[in-house]
C-alpha cells in the first residue's frame, strides 16, 4: 500500500561515519568542491554513501546548475521550470577540483535542462573537455539526461569526446515509470539515448541503474535488465529507493540483500561485464572499479553494499 509515512529502515542499512585518515580526506573533499563554487549529487541527491565516498576522495560532480526542469517524484533535486543558465565558469572550476583532489576517475552528473535548444549538451561537453585538458590521465563518466531525446545533440556530446563511460539512468521498472518519472521521460527514450550513445560511439562503455522498492516485481527487474542488455549496456548498478520525504514517492518494500545477490548473479548471466548491487548502491557506487571489470581488469565483476 502507498503511504506518506515514513518506514522503519532494516538493520542492513546502518553506516558508519568516517574517522582518522578518512575523516580528514572527507574533509578535503568538501573543501575543494565548496571552494570551487561546485555542487554534488551526492548533496543534492542526499546520497546515503556521502561519508564513505568522501571519505575515499571521491565524489560525483553535478553540472549545469543547482535546479532541474523537471519534477521526478523520487528525486530531492529542486525543481525550476527556466533555471538560470549554466555557469560559464564551471568547465574550468570543475577542472580544477578535479586536479587538486587527484582524481584517477571523476563522475560528472547533470540536471535536465530541458529550457536549452541543446538539453545542455554543449555545457556538459564544455566541463568534459576542460576536465580533459587539466588532467589528460584521469577517465572521464557522465551520468547524463535523456536530452528530450535529441540524438543530434547526443552526437554533439559523445563525437571524440575524451569520454570512457556514457551513462543514463532508466531509474526504474517500465511499468511504474509514468508515475515515479517526470511526464517528459520515459522508459522507451531512455533505452533510445543509451542505444544511439553505442551506434554513435561503438566502443563507448555504456552504464544504467536501477532503483527497487518502488512497488516492482522481482520479473519486472529481471524485463527491464533483459532491456537494458538488448541495447548492449555494459554496467548494472541495483539500490534501495529511499523517499527524499514528503511529496516524493513512497518506499513500497526494502528488498533484502539476499535478493540484491540474486539480482546481481542474474546480470552477469545476462552478459553485464560489472554489476553493483546492494541496498545501499547508488549510479555511481564504485564507478571506477565497475569500469575496470568493463576492460576485463578484474574477473568478478560484482560489488555489493
Amino acid at each position: 500500500m502507498l503511504t506518506g509515512e515514513r518506514q522503519r529502515l532494516p538493520p542492513w542499512f546502518k553506516t558508519t561515519l568516517p574517522t582518522g585518515k578518512r575523516l580528514v580526506r572527507y574533509n578535503q573533499t568538501t573543501s575543494s568542491i565548496h571552494d570551487n563554487a561546485l555542487h554534488t549529487v551526492c548533496e543534492e541527491a542526499k546520497c546515503p554513501n556521502v561519508h564513505d565516498c568522501w571519505g575515499r576522495g571521491t565524489a560525483t560532480f553535478m553540472i549545469a546548475g543547482q535546479h532541474c526542469t523537471r519534477g521526478c517524484r523520487f528525486c530531492s533535486v529542486k525543481t525550476l521550470k527556466k533555471p538560470p543558465l549554466p555557469d560559464t565558469s564551471e568547465p574550468e572550476n570543475l577542472a580544477i577540483a578535479v586536479e587538486n583532489m587527484g582524481l584517477s576517475h571523476v563522475v560528472i552528473t547533470v540536471v535536465n535542462r530541458d529550457d536549452l535548444p541543446d538539453s545542455g549538451a554543449s555545457h556538459y561537453r564544455a566541463c568534459i573537455d576542460a576536465v580533459h585538458r587539466r588532467n589528460p590521465n584521469t577517465r572521464i563518466e557522465i551520468l547524463c539526461s535523456d536530452l528530450a531525446g535529441d540524438i543530434e545533440a547526443l552526437a554533439s556530446l559523445l563525437n571524440e569526446a575524451p569520454l570512457q563511460v556514457f551513462a543514463h539512468n532508466i531509474e526504474c521498472v517500465e511499468s511504474l515509470t509514468p508515475t515515479v518519472r517526470d511526464s517528459r521521460a520515459s522508459f522507451s527514450q531512455s533505452l533510445s539515448i543509451l542505444q544511439h550513445a553505442k551506434t554513435i560511439r561503438p566502443t563507448i562503455v555504456t552504464k544504467s541503474s536501477i532503483m527497487v522498492g518502488l512497488g516492482e516485481t522481482t520479473e519486472e527487474v529481471t524485463s527491464a535488465m533483459k532491456a537494458l542488455r538488448n541495447v548492449d549496456v555494459d554496467l548494472l548498478t541495483l539500490g534501495q529507493y529511499l523517499s527524499p520525504g514528503k511529496g516524493h514517492h513512497p518506499v513500497v518494500s526494502f528488498p533484502t540483500p539476499e535478493q540484491f545477490d540474486l539480482w546481481a548473479k542474474e546480470a552477469k548471466y545476462l552478459g553485464f561485464s560489472g554489476v553493483a548491487s546492494g541496498p545501499l548502491v547508488r549510479s555511481s557506487y564504485r564507478a571506477g572499479e565497475l569500469l575496470d571489470n568493463a576492460h576485463g581488469i578484474t574477473n568478478e565483476g560484482v560489488f555489493e553494499i
